[in-house]
Formats: C-alpha cells, structure tokens, sequence
C-alpha cells in the first residue's frame, strides 16, 4: 500500500507529516517521544502494523542526528559505556520483533502503553527510582533486556532507557545525546528485526521514507528549544509527556479492545 497514493484525504496526508513533525519537536526537546507518538497517531488512521513500519526510518535518521549533536568522540563513549545495554537490548529486540504478527493491536498498545502510565505516574508522585551512575553489569543487562523487548513489539523502547538516565540524574545534554545514541542503534536493529518480520516491505517502506523530512525539520526545532530550558524544567517536562504518552497509548488499547 502506497499510503499517498491511496488515502484517498489530502486531510489524513496532512495530519500524518503534522504528526511527524511535532513528534521531532518533542524529541528534540526531550530526547524521546517519536516512536510513541507516531505508534499513537499513525495508529489512529492506519493499521498497527503499517503506523510501527512508518516510524522506522524518520526515528533511525533523527536519532543518528540526535547521536553526533555533540561530535562523533561523544557519541563513541556513549557506546563504550552502555556496551553492556546495548548488546542485551539488540539482541532481546529482534528477537520479540519477530511477536509482531502474533500479537492483536490492544497487546502492542497494552504492552506499552501501562508501563510507561505507571513509572511516570510514580516519578511525578515523588517515588523516583534512583540509581547509581555506574550501574552493575547484571542491572544494566535487565534494563537493556526490558527496552529491547519492548523496542521490538512496538518500535517504542525509550520508557526503561528514561528510567534509567533519569535515575541516574543525568544532565539534560547529556540525556538527550545518550538516548541519541541508545535509540540510533536499537533502530538499526529495528529496520534489521522488521525487514525480517515483513511489517517493513515494499508496501510500507514509500510511508517511512516520506516521514524523513517533517521529522528533520521538526527535531531541529526542538534542538532550539531544549538548549532554552534548565534542568528541573526538562526533567518535569519529560515525565509529564511520558505520562500523557502512555495514557493515550491505553486508551488506544482499550479502543481496539
């Protein structure tokens, strides 16, 4: 299916690049977001399955984008030092990649969607999980196995990731660059895992490719932005799109109940 071709409502195009583009605002604020996002309003006018195809390519080019905002050095001690994470959530999210055929749309969103409802919920409440900066091995390895698993049944594995960098009370710039980096690889793996579960194909690739553009625009206005904001403002803005992220994503599950 040809998406723009065959919608049919110059008003469904418009939404979808809109959606687009305020979902790169946000993650260029917060350093997440796009995945939920366009998991949500994609959801909301095509199948499951095609809205998680759509958000591949624009959330792999602005997390690479997001990745080397700070140099391609920054970016490689990124990755040296969740090494651990990263293998355990690449390996964990092509494998549960391959669920998606099995699953009906209230699981992919229910599977979401209430986790992240509860740990923000939690968070704002003042029950903040906190954690060292130097995690153990063992610790980092079950919350990069949690972000994979998650990552590869919806295409959203930012919620463990956040816990994890905001429990470690993480300067915002630094936040956003490691999420880059975290996010950029778990979507290389994601195209990999997806091209192999067929819900990335000739049908589906035309819509994640015209979503590229809307998603650059929008995540480099969010650089403006973020680079505006202190760090108590961040974190609260962070947790509370989290929390309206996941209670949309429930109520999405509910809908397709």
């Amino acid at each position: 299916m040809d998406f723009f071709q065959h919608t049919g409502s110059p008003l469904i195009v418009l939404f979808v690049l809109g959606i687009t583009f305020f979902a790169g605002v946000i993650k260029g604020v917060v350093g997440f977001g796009m995945p939920t996002m366009l998991i949500a309003g994609l959801g909301s006018v095509v199948a499951p399955d095609v809205a998680l195809a759509g958000l591949i390519l624009p959330t792999l080019a602005t997390n690479f984008w997001q990745a080397l905002r700070h140099g391609i050095a920054a970016a490689i001690e990124t990755v040296l030092r969740f090494r651990i994470f990263l293998a355990v959530g690449g390996i964990m999210l092509v494998g549960s990649s391959q669920l998606v055929p099995r699953l009906t749309p209230s699981t992919m969103y229910f599977v979401i969607g209430i986790p992240i409802t509860i740990y923000a919920m939690a968070t704002l409440a003042g029950r903040q999980l906190r954690l060292s900066p130097n995690l153990g091995a063992r610790a980092e390895a079950a919350i990069g196995a949690v972000a994979g698993f998650f990552g590869g049944l919806t295409g959203v594995w930012g919620p463990p990731t956040i816990a994890m960098l905001t429990a470690q009370n993480t300067e915002k710039s630094d936040q956003v660059r490691i999420q880059g980096v975290i996010y950029g690889l778990g979507a290389l793996a994601l195209v990999g895992g997806h091209i192999g579960s067929g819900v990335l194909r000739a049908e589906t690739i035309p819509l994640s490719l015209a979503l590229i553009p809307p998603a650059l625009f929008g995540i480099w206005l969010g650089f403006k932005l973020h680079d505006r904001i202190d760090q108590i403002t961040f974190k609260k803005v962070t947790l509370a799109f989290l929390l309206l992220a996941g209670l949309n994503l429930v109520r999405r599950g509910v809908m397709t109940f």
